[in-house]
């Protein structure tokens, strides 16, 4: 795949993080850190901004631009603006990240009624730019918070909602992320869950009611139907999904929460879409915690732009880890290390039984402070 138009760019000299608030008990609004990844800077590894969004209780989640590889080529277009989806308010915060890029701003507020009056839809995850220009972001359910898949659309220069992407009555139950390759006139999506039951955090009484993905769905890209479903399991929850970045490939991966398992996706000689299981990650037999079995919870899924590595997060074991896919049908293990998470030594839960470690990992210390976490979102410098 040498075909591919990825340039090696400077080293990031600074990073944009979204902070949440929301259930910690502070009554705060989520802010957006600007912090220092300079290591010559004497402000190296510190939050140098903050910007917090005018309202309490958002959710800020994933992150978006406004311009991207989609827009090869088009020299008007830059990565000025960094388009904030809200998971529970329904809003978009559209952040000025050109003007003063160590000391972001904010543009534009799209509140949520216009997104429930033009598109009937809410709980917003994914942000994509299109070649179009338009900014496409994806919904988890309707106003109600009832289960829904469906697609925001956005003008890329007045961040006007335009209405839905989707054409067309058929509709999956559920959304969550989605990755689409015009190429090959299509678009998946993925399912987390409802979002009135996914908005209180998880119950273990959820499982087994239909209230958790267990899809992926597929979209014609040209005529923005929904035209297939491809089952991975009851309450496997296929969260983020990627395909290779060669525009060529006909094949990518998905990570599923709560099964702990890494599918790889495919085009079929039929020509319609496939699935197959590659990676499991097993869970552990514990005592100190919510369940007697604790998954890994897999998170974050990323392929590096040459197609040669895949990299996700167990957010509980604490984990990130690194598979070869050079042969994308048996991913092999080459890289982990573990940056927190519920296992580690010294903590309330005890491992009684692990297929994969021989003691439970130390906690992670930075500049003598344990880090209480596990690693969540990644992205890849």
């Amino acid at each position: 795949s040498s075909t591919l138009s990825h340039r090696p760019g400077p080293r990031e000299e600074i990073i944009y993080v979204p902070c949440i608030y929301r259930n910690t008990g502070r009554s705060k609004p989520d802010f957006l850190a600007t912090v220092d990844v300079d290591p010559k800077s004497p402000s190296y590894s510190q939050v140098i901004h903050r910007l917090p969004m005018p309202n309490v209780g958002d959710e800020l989640h994933h992150s978006g631009w406004n311009a991207c590889s989609s827009c090869f080529g088009d020299a008007t277009k830059s990565r000025n603006r960094l388009v904030l989806p809200c998971f529970i308010s329904s809003r978009v915060y559209v952040v000025d990240v050109g003007t003063d890029p160590r000391a972001p701003r904010l543009h534009k507020v799209v509140e949520p009624e216009e997104v429930f009056w033009k598109c009937d839809l809410g709980y917003l995850h994914t942000s994509h730019c299109l070649a179009s220009g338009d900014i496409m972001i994806s919904a988890l359910g309707d106003p109600a918070g009832n289960g829904k898949g469906g697609f925001v659309l956005l003008d890329g220069d007045t961040f006007e909602v335009k209405g839905t992407w989707q054409r067309g009555d058929e509709v999956p139950p559920l959304g969550y992320d989605f990755w689409y390759q015009p190429r090959h006139d299509v678009l998946i999506s993925t399912e987390w869950g409802v979002p009135k039951c996914l908005g209180t955090g998880f119950d273990p009484g959820d499982l087994g009611k239909g209230r958790y993905g267990r899809r992926l769905n597929v979209w014609e890209w040209s005529s923005h139907r929904y035209v297939q479903a491809i089952d991975v399991g009851e309450d496997s929850a296929p969260l983020e999904i990627r395909f290779l970045h060669d525009p060529d490939a006909t094949q990518g991966f998905v990570g599923c929460a709560l099964s702990s398992a890494i599918h790889r996706f495919y085009k079929t000689q039929r020509g319609d879409w496939a699935a197959e299981k590659v990676i499991q990650v097993p869970s552990k037999k514990v005592e100190g915690w919510l369940l007697p079995e604790m998954p890994g919870l897999i998170t974050d899924i990323l392929i590096s732009l040459d197609d040669r590595f895949l990299y996700f997060s167990n957010w509980l074991h604490g984990d990130v880890r690194q598979y070869d896919i050079s042969d994308p049908r048996q991913p092999k293990l080459v890289g982990q290390v573990f940056l927190g998470g519920s296992i580690t030594q010294g903590g309330p839960v005890t491992v009684l039984e692990d297929q994969e470690l021989q003691a439970q990992p130390e906690p992670f210390v930075i500049q003598g402070k344990k880090v209480p976490g596990g690693p969540q979102m990644l992205q890849l410098s």
